[in-house]
């Protein structure tokens, strides 16, 4: 217990205590997570235990997700440490939500500033399993073709949803390759792609991250938006820009 707090102290961020696995950075359409390996993750679920959306855990007070997910405070739960969502032996860790803040500017229609920041009503206690996410810098710029990875309990195509935590690798577009596939005025500023490359994130969720690796620090440059409704592996997926973002969840987190 104590060295895991160490951990924490010095680290603080994007550092899983359980390694993730990936499959020699092979890109697979979606395939088990090792338990624990993701420890930002989370499960926003209905009070009836339905899984809707993913999001990330920011800090003890914080989780990230995505507007259109239309999570409401004291209504719905943040599932935290969750892997098997099929098994009860988890020590996982279920909160209230105090607040659901959505960005001013998020547009319903496109998309656009596709972010909600929840605060939880009680912190979370960080575990081995239950860990920050780092959050990409405003100046980070990605090259494209950086393999990345999304993660969550999305469809794996046209299947339910999987009981067992799903993650993808997928490489980044550059904005114009992005607009090649969706059209100039449908990616903006606030977006990022990734994908067409025979995987989607469809198994990604909605409001999921989708983080990259730099020097064994995961960072999130994206959340879960938008895409094809059949999943299609041959056309990018849509995600908030979080480097585009990150001043205003700075000032929410502050400010909340």
């Amino acid at each position: 217990m104590f060295l895991d707090v160490f951990i924490f102290l010095t680290i603080g961020c994007g550092v899983p205590a359980i390694k993730p696995v990936i499959s020699g950075h092979k890109i697979v359409n979606g395939e088990n997570a090792v338990s624990g390996s993701w420890p930002w993750q989370v499960s926003l679920q209905q009070s009836n235990g339905f899984h809707f959306c993913g999001g990330s855990l920011l800090n003890q007070y914080w989780v990230v997700t995505a507007a259109h997910c239309r999570v409401q405070a004291g209504y719905h739960y943040v599932i935290l440490g969750e892997h098997d969502r099929g098994s009860s032996a988890e020590s996982v860790q279920v909160k209230s939500i105090a607040k659901a803040i959505t960005h001013p500017y998020y547009n319903s229609n496109t998309f656009n500033n596709d972010i909600t920041l929840l605060k939880l009503s009680s912190p979370a206690q960080l575990t081995s399993r239950i860990s920050p996410v780092c959050l990409a810098s405003s100046s980070t710029s990605i090259p494209s073709g950086t393999i990345c990875v999304t993660t969550g309990w999305g469809k794996t195509g046209t299947t339910s949803s999987p009981r067992i935590l799903q993650q993808t690798a997928l490489p980044l577009l550059s904005p114009a390759q992005c607009k090649q596939y969706w059209g100039q005025s449908r990616i903006t500023d606030a977006m990022i792609c990734a994908g067409a490359s025979g995987v989607s994130s469809c198994q990604g969720d909605s409001g999921g991250p989708l983080v990259c690796e730099s020097s064994g620090v995961w960072y999130q440059v994206g959340i879960v938006s938008w895409g094809t409704s059949d999943c299609n592996v041959r056309t990018p997926a849509v995600y908030a820009r979080v480097s585009y973002l990150r001043q205003w969840i700075d000032q929410t987190v502050a400010y909340n």
